[in-house]
């Protein structure tokens, strides 16, 4: 029986499929709130984006608290249901391995908030105006 090989492309497309899978279940979960947690029953929580690693044993789950409060109690409450969660992808998933969660604190937000800051400085947006002219 011969070996099929797969090109980066393949991987890494299958690498976001399984992914965004994976980010939907975790959502679908936390919204039909299934997890038996105060704190997560308390907080609407956003999945944005999970990166799974090459081998899809291991998964980057970035989250956030919508509306930015608690996120540390909230990221902690996630941590606490880790095994629960990684249980229920593992159902239903489908996959030889079910793959380890990391829940992540997402960060991208605050990025963008610190770049539109720096954007709309006056020195900057000065700066801006003269290559347009």
């Amino acid at each position: 029986m011969s070996r099929q090989t797969h090109s980066n492309e393949d991987q890494s497309v299958r690498l976001l499929k399984v992914g965004e899978r994976v980010r939907h279940m975790l959502s679908e979960i936390l919204t039909r709130q299934q997890v038996h947690d105060d704190t997560l029953s308390a907080h609407t929580v956003s999945v944005t984006e999970v990166r799974m690693s090459p081998d899809l044993r291991q998964a980057k789950v970035y989250a956030k608290p919508l509306l930015g409060g608690d996120e540390a109690e909230v990221l902690k409450a996630l941590r606490r249901n880790t095994a629960f969660f990684q249980r229920e992808v593992a159902k239903r998933l489908g996959l030889k391995f079910a793959p380890k969660l990391r829940f992540m604190e997402d960060e991208s937000f605050d990025e963008a908030d610190r770049i539109e800051k720096l954007l709309s400085d006056p020195k900057v947006a000065r700066d801006l105006d003269d290559d347009e002219g």
